[in-house]
């Protein structure tokens, strides 16, 4: 069976990529890339030694998706990750639409024309910005968690953010490209009879991720402590409380083989959450915490001034994953920092060369 993964360079498309060569399914891995993303150019002489077929393309170009190889499974992991994209002045409007939207319905269309199956990696930001701020919250042990002192909406209990809590807008930019692409697949899917599986995913973590705090705060917030470079938290309190979950991307790995697996499976839901959950949660303050056993400490300043687009708490629920596929994540929170942490100390160049801009 041949498989191809868009993104392949990036920190989750090369981890799906590695991954799934390490587990040897015996599937032949091709992978495209544009190789935009700093970083991204380290991560080819491994894949090609692991056996993947790397092509350099730009989904947004119908023509360089068609030049693609025909596969029987896209996993489509390319995009813009971070929920500042096209509102921050760094990248247009347009752009971000260009980098998640476009490139999505240029490979339904291939998809279409093949026959290929579709998985697409999607995110925790396709749930409604206005409610998910509005949660009533407490802190205990240096951490946001929900308040049992007022009423909470449908959707929302102590396990997380369920598929069924609201995707009205605003969701930001970024988030609305997602749901966009999420919607575009299923109806394609619908039309033309091919498998579509939707993999909302919370915050993905690990070694190698690129060090932009908008993209991959826990890598980014261990990589600054160990070099003592600024750290600051921003909005609500302006104490570090905001709470998100992680979870490794090769614990995507078992979950994917399942779906690839069942085809075009008429029962199982075809949209599921995919996280650490609640086990994985923590606030920038209890991962200050564990830097600073890590590593000695370090001040962090104080700025609780908003920053557009962020949340107290977002910890996705998973159980309809784990009750459909079943399915759990296998790397706890403390490898991944350690993992992290270790790749830091291997690194010490590693937010220069991963976000030289930032």
């Amino acid at each position: 069976m041949r498989v191809l993964l868009t993104g392949a360079c990036g920190f989750v498309g090369s981890t799906l990529a590695r991954s799934i060569a390490e587990m040897g399914l015996g599937w032949t891995m091709l992978g495209v890339d544009n190789l935009s993303r700093a970083g991204s150019e380290g991560n080819c002489s491994q894949l090609r030694r692991d056996g993947v077929q790397l092509l350099h393309g730009d989904l947004r170009c119908q023509s360089d998706v068609d030049a693609l190889p025909v596969a029987d499974w896209i996993i489509d992991c390319a995009a813009n990750p971070s929920v500042l994209a096209g509102a921050d002045g760094s990248t247009s409007s347009r752009q971000i639409m260009e980098h998640n939207l476009l490139s999505t319905i240029n490979l339904l269309e291939r998809c279409k024309a093949t026959g290929a199956g579709f998985i697409l990696l999607s995110t925790s930001r396709v749930y409604a910005i206005e409610p998910l701020a509005s949660l009533p919250m407490e802190v205990h042990k240096r951490a946001f968690c929900l308040s049992e002192a007022a009423p909470i909406p449908v959707g929302v209990s102590a396990e997380g953010i369920a598929e069924t809590f609201s995707t009205q807008a605003p969701l930001s930019l970024y988030g609305a490209s997602k749901l966009a692409s999420e919607t575009l697949a299923l109806e394609y899917g619908a039309a033309f009879g091919f498998p579509v599986w939707l993999n909302r995913c919370g915050v993905l973590a690990g070694a190698g991720q690129f060090g932009r705090f908008d993209q991959g705060i826990f890598a980014y917030w261990i990589n600054a402590h160990r070099r003592r470079a600024l750290l600051r938290y921003v909005g609500f309190d302006g104490q570090g409380h905001q709470v998100r979950d992680c979870l490794h991307p090769r614990d995507l790995v078992t979950l994917i083989e399942k779906q690839v697996a069942a085809g075009p499976d008429p029962v199982k839901p075809r949209v599921v959450n995919i996280s650490g959950g609640r086990a994985s949660a923590m606030s920038l303050r209890q991962l200050t915490d564990w830097c600073d056993a890590r590593f000695g400490p370090w001040q962090v300043e104080s700025d609780g001034r908003p920053r557009a687009f962020d949340l107290p708490w977002l910890v996705l629920d998973a159980r309809r994953a784990q009750e459909t596929w079943d399915w759990r994540p296998e790397t706890t929170v403390q490898s991944i920092l350690e993992e992290i942490s270790d790749h830091a100390d291997a690194n010490p160049d590693w937010l220069q060369i991963s976000s030289p801009n930032v």
